[in-house]
């Protein structure tokens, strides 16, 4: 049985729509299909609405001297070596499509190569993501946006000029967008995660926007959904004892479904503005239990000139408002009253 989501931008890509929460598994499956599945069964457990992988074809986006960014393999001679075995085959990508929705996730991997867009579009993907490594690539960028399913451009290495030829490419096809805060930096700093470039991106391209944070905390998330971005994409790691280079920037499985929960909620609230007046209205047949009244300090005889000391505010607030209490002095008792008993406008002569 699928696990039914709500429906969010990248379901129905329109900006101001519930955000997407992506669960992106990158490279930390370390070339195990068995790996691969078990992310998916604790992504949909966490809650959120899609699981991202990423389609690297060695031989069609890299060379045998491509250096690595930092050595940290220990069975892969080259990081050439490492995309290979990174690889699965178009069956298997099938097989993992089929998992993810059968478990009620959006599908996606970002593809680092004309091959691996090809490969993906046969597989089939509820949208594209662009790394922030491809955002110059004009070529693939085009390639996906052509499909006119939702692109997803990340921002990481990249400053406002090349983002706007990136955004310019994906809308020469006319295909939703959402533009996305990202820092290359991992873990990502406070500092660093750069929220402000969420309106930045909203008043630049009048789209989508999200963020891709690296910080492995949740709390950029929710800021960022504060905001009203329309997608999140964290990465996972099923344990911080796992190997692999995103894991130090990764959320476990629980943290995620804190922070899909925090989302929804978070989203609640912003949905749902409060009207102060109108609330009060509604409120008024608790003022009684909750608020105060002025009550006689010990027993008063009529004719009791008051003074503030013969008088207290005490609950229930069901006789002369609390907020009255300074204006009571000099006025005269009326009629004689027993120690706490809360004081009504019947009670005072006329003022003179």
């Amino acid at each position: 049985m699928s696990d039914r989501r709500p429906v969010t931008w990248l379901s129905d890509p329109v900006p101001g729509r519930p955000c997407t929460i992506i669960g992106e598994v990158a490279q930390a499956h370390d070339g195990s299909l068995g790996q691969a599945h078990a992310f998916i069964d604790a992504i949909a457990e966490a809650g959120a609405d899609a699981v991202k992988f990423q389609t690297h074809i060695a031989a069609a986006e890299s060379t045998p001297g491509e250096p690595w960014r930092k050595k940290f393999s220990l069975q892969d001679e080259t990081r050439y070596d490492y995309w290979a075995r990174m690889e699965f085959s178009e069956p298997q990508w099938h097989g993992l499509k089929q998992h993810a929705e059968q478990r009620g996730l959006l599908f996606l991997s970002s593809p680092f190569s004309m091959q691996a867009v090809d490969l993906l579009k046969r597989v089939g993907v509820a949208g594209w993501k662009v790394a922030s490594g491809e955002v110059s690539n004009l070529d693939l960028i085009e390639a996906m946006a052509a499909t006119r399913q939702p692109v997803m451009l990340s921002s990481g290495m990249s400053g406002l000029a090349e983002l706007d030829e990136a955004v310019a490419a994906v809308r020469r096809h006319d295909a939703p967008l959402a533009v996305m805060q990202c820092s290359t930096m991992y873990p990502t700093s406070p500092e660093a995660v750069g929220l402000n470039m969420i309106e930045t991106f909203r008043s630049r391209y009048g789209c989508a926007v999200g963020l891709s944070d690296h910080s492995s905390k949740i709390y950029p998330g929710l800021a960022a959904a504060t905001l009203g971005a329309e997608v999140l994409e964290v990465h996972v790691a099923l344990s911080r004892h796992m190997f692999g280079p995103d894991t130090i920037a990764s959320v476990t499985p629980e943290e995620l479904k804190q922070l899909a929960e925090g989302i929804r909620f978070i989203e609640r609230m912003r949905a749902a503005p409060v009207d102060k007046d109108s609330s009060a209205r509604e409120l008024d047949a608790m003022r009684g239990i909750f608020t105060k009244s002025v009550v006689a300090v010990g027993d008063l005889a009529a004719g009791t000139v008051l003074k503030t000391d013969h008088l207290a505010a005490k609950k229930p607030g069901t006789g002369i408002p609390a907020r009255e209490l300074r204006k009571l002095a000099g006025r005269r008792l009326k009629r004689a009253v027993s120690h706490d008993t809360p004081l009504t406008w019947d009670d005072l002569e006329p003022p003179v």
